[in-house]
């Protein structure tokens, strides 16, 4: 690599692997999804207070999708706000509200934007593209929900980390294509941008750094019930047919992510299609690093510096 691991990072993977605890491909799913969570409350910065937060259901296509809502620090309740939608990552298999509780208290402060978290269908129990008709049924009605939750409904961007990611960039495919909801902006964290093949990053990061080549396979395996799904471009939103005409976007990659390549090449197809884009590239750290920034320091900037990119675009 062209950058030593950071320091706080390589910390965190050696308390990973000295725990001798089983990793999590190891586990059902139900099992990974207790151990998840209770890793990341050890790792977790302590939760920032906010203006106000509450748990909102949102009809689905398979029922009620639970939601949970954000107004920044200092908020005034009838201030009308920018909106940004929130889809957890976890491989679609593991993560909930409670999870990424913290980074969304963090992101609403920092950006200055409502933001409405999905607690999204997973797999196994809901494989592919369960994940993605939620998301996009609770990106239609929030825009539907402007003065019920004092946003504008033209200032509305996605962001989403790792399986998130992939999330919030297939629903600015199908708002696209669907001619609306508008969405102003999209944020994409070290995102999944095609399922099928093996990028040099995924073999050179396969091993070590907390998403491992074993634990993507586990992900994947549960995700996609049929192998050709992964040709689907709601699962692989690199291969779209066409990325014209999409919000502009930031996307972060880290070095030590067998995702980073993901990341790139999705950034580079979209300038291609002429869409802006601002690449953030953290050469010294792994993947996940957001949800771990009690113990990675790094982290907490980084998030800023996405927050005020967000900010910028929603002014």
């Amino acid at each position: 690599m062209s950058a030593p691991l950071n320091p706080q990072a390589k910390q965190v993977l050696d308390m990973m692997a000295a725990s001798g605890q089983p990793t999590m491909d190891q586990m059902s799913p139900a099992e990974a999804r207790s151990a998840f969570g209770l890793g990341l409350k050890m790792l977790q910065s302590k939760p920032d207070p906010v203006a106000e937060v509450r748990d909102l259901a949102v009809p689905g296509p398979a029922g009620q999708i639970p939601t949970r809502y954000y107004r920044p620090h200092g908020t005034t309740a009838d201030a009308v706000l920018p909106l940004c939608l929130f889809f957890h990552g976890g491989g679609f298999v593991i993560g909930d509200l409670d999870a990424y509780d913290s980074l969304c208290r963090r992101f609403t402060n920092l950006s200055g934007c409502a933001v409405l978290s999905v607690d999204y269908r997973l797999a196994p129990e809901a494989p592919f593209p369960a994940a993605v008709d939620d998301c996009w049924a609770v990106t239609q009605w929030a825009a539907t929900q402007a003065d019920a939750l004092k946003i504008d409904a033209d200032r509305i961007a996605v962001a989403g980390d790792s399986a998130g990611g992939n999330l919030a960039a297939v629903t600015c495919l199908l708002a696209r294509d669907a001619g609306g909801p508008k969405i102003a902006y999209q944020v994409l964290i070290y995102p999944v941008s095609d399922m099928q093949g093996e990028t040099e990053s995924a073999v050179r990061n396969a091993d070590g750094y907390f998403l491992t080549a074993d634990l993507m396979r586990y992900f994947l395996g549960h995700y996609l019930s049929d192998a050709m799904h992964a040709a689907d471009w709601r699962a692989s939103p690199l291969r779209a047919p066409k990325l014209k005409g999409l919000p502009p976007a930031s996307v972060l990659v880290c070095g030590y992510d067998p995702l980073h390549d993901d990341g790139v090449r999705y950034a580079e197809a979209l300038k291609r299609a002429g869409v802006p884009v601002s690449l953030t590239e953290l050469p010294d750290q792994i993947h996940g690093l957001f949800s771990l920034d009690g113990a990675i320091p790094a982290a907490g900037e980084a998030l800023a510096a996405l927050s005020k990119e967000l900010k910028a675009a929603l002014q």
